[in-house]
């Protein structure tokens, strides 16, 4: 991939789920990063369609279009 923007960035894991993320990594000996980017690649349509916070008025996400809500 030539010409790919490598930014450094902190990610903060609860510590179990980062030993787990470490355990694959090195059972494909692969990166975290490879790992976290895979995952992000194969979860992110599912995650997608999860409603966004303002999408979510007093727990129950909103309907209508904009100008019907109030």
């Amino acid at each position: 991939m030539a010409g790919t923007d490598k930014r450094k960035q902190s990610l903060y894991f609860p510590e179990d789920m980062l030993r787990e993320i470490q355990e694959e990594a090195n059972r494909q000996d692969r990166s975290l990063s490879w790992i976290v980017q895979q995952a992000w690649k194969i979860a992110r349509s599912e995650i997608m369609r999860f409603p966004s916070v303002n999408d979510v008025i007093g727990g129950e996400p909103r309907t209508g279009a904009p100008d019907e809500r109030e």
